[in-house]
């Protein structure tokens, strides 16, 4: 369940990374499209700017990420504290059953009953937990979705005066090199914060 987080980071990463790639692939096109046609490419000529975040340091900092957190702790807390309750009613009920058999008794009858009880048991708790995993995951699926949203309208936002062709999440093992000059970790985690508070951006 924890790792949640991590998957999502890498895969939006990766995604940033393609679009990069394809980018580049797609001004090489054009500019060599428009040289061996001789066509004015002045209009299309807007400087290429990319800038980056630390998602490491969103993801520690950003107030959403940190309810989301605290909320999935709470979550994972209820599940284990029902899932114990449920071990322990069978482990007493099993307990009750063997020591009926131990002192001979427990006729046939119940044996089987207890069997078919003992069973049942056991498959409602399993049930139980399966209802309760997929629970959680939606719930976590849910609020990612939420907080990459959330990001994107702030970037969108921020951007409108920055005109950067590019805003990526910088990942270790992804990108090799990056200039800090071009870092804006700390307007991003202020700005979604800000962004975060505003009531008007949590409907």
């Amino acid at each position: 369940m924890k790792n949640g987080m991590l998957i999502w980071n890498v895969i939006l990463s990766l995604a940033a990374g393609f679009l990069l790639v394809m980018q580049f692939s797609s001004k090489k096109g054009s500019l060599t499209a428009a040289k061996n046609s001789g066509s004015d490419t002045s209009g299309g000529n807007r400087q290429f700017r990319m800038a980056y975040f630390e998602m490491d340091s969103v993801a520690t900092n950003f107030d959403l990420v940190k309810d989301l957190k605290t909320q999935l702790t709470k979550k994972e807390e209820a599940i284990n504290a029902e899932m114990t309750s449920r071990t322990k009613k069978l482990q007493e009920r099993y307990n009750y059953y063997q020591g009926l058999a131990q002192s001979g008794n427990l006729s046939e009858t119940q044996s089987e009953a207890a069997s078919k009880e003992m069973k049942s048991l056991d498959e409602d708790m399993k049930n139980r937990k399966q209802q309760l995993d997929q629970e959680y995951n939606n719930y976590m699926m849910t609020k990612q979705n939420e907080i990459k949203t959330k990001i994107e309208n702030f970037l969108k936002d921020y951007n409108k005066t920055r005109n950067y062709s590019y805003i990526i999440s910088y990942e270790q093992g992804l990108f090799y090199y990056r200039d800090t000059a071009y870092n804006i970790t700390t307007d991003v985690v202020k700005g979604l914060n800000d962004f975060y508070k505003d009531p008007k951006n949590n409907k």
